[in-house]
């Protein structure tokens, strides 16, 4: 088949940087851009639209027994399939995987608002979830394929903006659609990701791929399994007891020992090693994996320290995490500016830096500081990961061809994924142990500082202890949260001192 030459469409293996584009052709890649940012605007929205729903749906389906399971099966499925769909993309292509995931998708957002009951909706956002691991990868890896390291630098913080755009628009936007109907929070994905698909199916171009190639079943299905152990060991620890989570985390261990032997032999490897013994891609997964602990350290109990803590009402938590997404919305735009005036490393030191002074500020928290200091903090935190999710992506991305680009992206994001999972684990646990040695006499301390009523009738005395108690102990959650910003910038200064995107599109 002859090489595509239609300059109405942007095409993987042509990037513009190589060809001065015409007008059409910039504007059928501002297309694919857009498309890009709905597909990962309606993946990113998903778990704050249906956590907003979630009570009415309860009321209509019943099962709370199973309420956490709507939102665990979902981020499971996602996590074990992440860099499954990356390998895939790089042998048969972007558009095929990323239509097979988008379809699967949006075919279990259409089932799960027809969900007569709540198993029946586990198992739907199960699809889902298979769906939304090819989503966010393949539309990330796309928008690197079709621009510069220069121009990604810009596009990739954009696009990493979307997320705090998504964690702010995504409760109002459920609580609307709740009040019309619980089912609209799922089908609201349709037309977005029809959209999207059809966005680039007309205007991205790629060359044929070799269909020859074998796929990795036996890498794969240890991939999967060792990913999918050790998430579900560290996410649902509480629900399956101690000794089910060793278990499984034991059997995830070995399981991805057995698959670093059997890559090592294989002639097509579902995750090439020799990809992980390279210092920027090293830098930049472990990277993920610090800044996916961390974030989660702060987002899931600076809540509970507001609420708790300062007794202040549920609104005022949403502020203040919402402050934290917005700023870390703007913070990954000005990430890629600098980067193209500096390098990699400077952005991430910055990055970190501003990790460790938010971090640094939540320590020194009291209950008597009040939400304002919170807040500040937060959003120091926000600046850290708008700075460093963007400046550990793009390098992984500029670093490795085309062919590798789709499985380091998904490697890079699979890991940060997988450090939110025990970054929760780890700081719920942390959460437990405090609480049961400072307030040892006092069952279920968190549970009756949140409720107004058992808390205006408790004596101040003991109030205080509860309070000193409840802080005391998310004290050191957050002195985690600052090992983990100490071990962010270590990967930061491991960065190459001259590598840049202007650098790397010299080279490309």
């Amino acid at each position: 088949m002859p090489p595509f030459h239609d300059p109405d469409v942007t095409r993987l293996d042509q990037p513009p940087a190589h060809a001065t584009p015409t007008a059409r052709a910039d504007t059928s890649r501002t297309l694919v851009f857009a498309a890009c940012m709905m597909a990962t605007f309606m993946a990113a929205v998903e778990s704050t639209i249906v956590a907003t729903a979630m009570p009415s749906i309860v009321a209509h389906l019943g099962g709370f027994e199973l309420l956490a399971w709507v939102f665990s099966a979902y981020l499971l499925a996602q996590a074990v399939t992440i860099p499954l769909y990356g390998r895939l993309a790089d042998l048969y292509g972007r558009k095929r995987v990323f239509f097979a995931g988008a379809g699967l998708f949006l075919v279990g957002s259409a089932l799960s608002g027809l969900a007569p009951s709540m198993p029946m909706l586990v198992g739907f956002r199960v699809a889902q979830g298979f769906g939304a691991g090819a989503v966010l990868p393949i539309a990330y890896t796309i928008v690197g394929d079709i621009y510069t390291p220069a121009e990604r630098a810009r596009v990739q913080g954009v696009l990493s903006g979307v997320w705090g755009v998504a964690a702010v628009v995504g409760p109002p936007l459920g609580a609307f659609l709740v009040e019309l109907d619980w089912r609209l929070v799922f089908w609201i994905n349709l037309p977005i990701g029809g959209a999207a698909i059809a966005m680039i199916a007309a205007f991205l171009r790629e060359p044929r791929h070799n269909q020859s190639q074998r796929i990795d079943l036996a890498g794969a299905a240890l991939l999967a399994m060792g990913l999918g152990a050790v998430v579900l060991s560290a996410g649902q620890s509480e629900r399956i007891g101690a000794a089910a989570a060793a278990v499984l985390l034991g059997l995830g261990v070995v399981a991805l020992a057995l698959l670093v032997v059997w890559e090592r032999r294989t002639a097509t490897p579902m995750l090439p090693l020799q990809l992980f013994t390279e210092r920027v891609m090293v830098a930049g997964c472990l990277g993920g994996f610090t800044i996916g602990a961390l974030m989660m350290s702060i987002t899931a109990f600076l809540p509970t320290y507001i609420q708790a803590g300062m007794g202040r009402s549920p609104m005022v938590a949403g502020l203040v995490l919402g402050a934290m997404s917005i700023i870390w919305a703007f913070a990954s735009v000005a990430a890629g500016r600098l980067m193209l005036w500096t390098t990699y490393r400077v952005a991430g030191i910055v990055g970190a830096l501003a990790l460790l002074a938010g971090c640094a500020m939540l320590i020194a928290m009291t209950p008597q500081a009040g939400p304002v200091w919170a807040a500040f903090g937060a959003s120091a935190v926000g600046i850290g990961m708008g700075f460093c999710n963007t400046t550990f992506l793009v390098s992984v991305q500029a670093h490795v061809r085309w062919r590798q680009r789709g499985v380091a992206t998904s490697a890079a994001m699979s890991m940060r994924m997988t450090g939110q999972s025990l970054g929760a684990a780890v700081s719920g646990a942390i959460l437990d142990v405090g609480l049961a040695r400072l307030s040892a006499s006092s069952p279920d301390p968190v549970d009756r500082l949140l409720n107004p009523v058992t808390r205006g009738a408790m004596p101040v005395a003991e109030l205080e202890r509860l309070v000193q108690a409840v802080a005391g102990s998310l004290q050191n959650v957050y002195l985690l949260s600052a090992a983990l910003a100490l071990a962010t910038l270590a990967l930061a200064l491991g960065l190459p001192a001259a590598l840049s995107p202007r650098h790397q599109s010299a080279r490309e």
